[in-house]
């Protein structure tokens, strides 16, 4: 069955938050005030967002981080396997706080991204590419169109 996915949850959130301090230390990355707003901002927001709405929602909690800052800190939770990049051709870098097998349904005119589940797509069987000396580690698929608000925009041109 296709589902929309929801939004993740506090018990999710806490969980992963504490997921990121233990691979931080891991790691040898300290823990700061900065990293987790950031981590926090990208676990709340109910979007794939931006760098850039990443450091805005950073304002409006009256954090003093720097963009600079919010740009690193986004490529450090990458880097540790706390949230993963979502790339579109033709549109910035969005990040995705999601970590669950799921795929995503991309409109070609907002740019919005929207998180979905199904099972046909994820149980699909992943082909063996070591003859190209490519292991395959995730498959997320990206199904393109034009979401219900904008084919209603475009209804009444």
């Amino acid at each position: 069955m296709k589902r929309i996915l929801a939004p993740i949850n506090a018990e999710t959130k806490r969980r992963r938050i504490a997921e990121f301090e233990r691979r931080c230390r891991e790691a040898g990355i300290p823990m700061t005030d900065q990293r987790r707003i950031v981590v926090e901002a990208v676990l709340d927001m109910h979007c794939h967002p931006t760098a850039d709405q990443v450091y805005a929602s950073s304002q409006v909690r009256r954090a003093r981080i720097s963009r600079a800052t919010v740009y690193r800190s986004l490529e450090s939770l990458v880097m540790l396997g706390v949230i993963t990049k979502a790339c579109h051709p033709g549109d910035v870098v969005r990040y995705d706080a999601r970590l669950e097998p799921h795929h995503h349904l991309v409109c070609l005119e907002c740019g919005e991204v929207v998180d979905i589940a199904d099972p046909s797509i994820t149980m699909t069987r992943l082909p063996d590419m070591s003859v190209f000396g490519f292991e395959v580690r995730d498959c997320r698929m990206q199904l393109r169109g034009v979401c219900r608000r904008c084919r209603r925009k475009e209804k009444k041109r």
